[in-house]
């Protein structure tokens, strides 16, 4: 069973707005700094979107761990 390129989008894109999230949340947290915490978070968010889409779509390439039903 793989996934379709459409959920690995969505999929990398909802875990990276919580992952996003937190970051920011930290950063604010060590800082104080709302304007830090937001431009990290932005940077982070488009570079960790793409390299998490290009890590699901390698891995759906391996079979090894997958069902077939």
């Amino acid at each position: 069973m793989k996934d379709n390129y459409q959920r690995s989008i969505i999929k990398s894109i909802s875990w990276r707005f919580v992952a996003t999230l937190t970051t920011m949340i930290i950063i604010f947290a060590f800082t104080g700094k709302i304007m830090l915490s937001l431009g990290v978070g932005f940077f982070e968010a488009i570079s960790k979107i793409i390299l998490y889409y290009i890590h699901e779509r390698f891995w759906n390439k391996i079979s090894w761990g997958q069902l077939q039903v």
